[in-house]
C-alpha cells in the first residue's frame, strides 16, 4: 500500500519530524490539531470557537486526503479544563451529530501553549 503524507506547511513538520496526517490504504491518521487563535474569530478563551475552528480546518486535511468528516470514525479530545466539556460538545455535535464516531475527551495539564484549550486527533477510514 502507499502512503500519502499530508503536510500544512507548518514549521513544526520538518523540526519534530510529522505530517498533519498520514493515509495508507483507505486509514487516515490526523495528529493533534490545535485552533488558530487569532484573537478576534478564535479567542484563547472560548472553547466553542477553538473546537469549531480545528474541525473545519481538519475537514479540508481529509478533504485532501481523499475523505470526508463522514468517514471519521474516532475522534480524540485532549482539554486542559473539562468544565468546558459543554461548549466542546456543542461544537463536536455540530459536525458530527448525524456520523457518531467514537470519541473520548480527557483532561491534561497543558498544551504546547497556554492559549490552547482543546487538541483533537482523528481517525478515519475511506469505505
Amino acid at each position: 500500500m502507499s502512503r500519502q503524507n499530508i503536510l500544512s506547511g507548518s514549521p513544526w513538520e520538518d523540526k519534530m519530524g510529522y505530517c498533519r496526517a498520514v493515509r495508507i490504504g483507505n486509514i487516515i491518521e490526523v495528529a493533534g490539531t490545535v485552533a488558530i487563535v487569532d484573537g478576534e474569530k478564535v479567542k484563547a478563551d472560548d472553547a466553542f470557537a477553538q473546537t469549531n475552528n480545528i474541525i473545519e480546518r481538519i475537514e479540508k486535511v481529509l478533504q485532501e486526503a481523499g475523505a470526508s468528516l463522514n468517514d471519521v470514525v474516532r475522534t480524540r479530545i485532549f482539554t486542559t479544563d473539562i468544565s468546558l466539556f459543554d461548549d466542546i460538545a456543542r461544537a463536536h455535535g455540530a459536525f458530527f451529530r448525524d456520523i457518531k464516531p467514537a470519541t473520548g475527551i480527557y483532561e491534561i495539564s497543558k498544551l504546547v501553549a497556554p492559549e490552547y484549550l482543546i487538541e483533537i486527533e482523528f481517525t478515519a477510514i475511506v469505505s
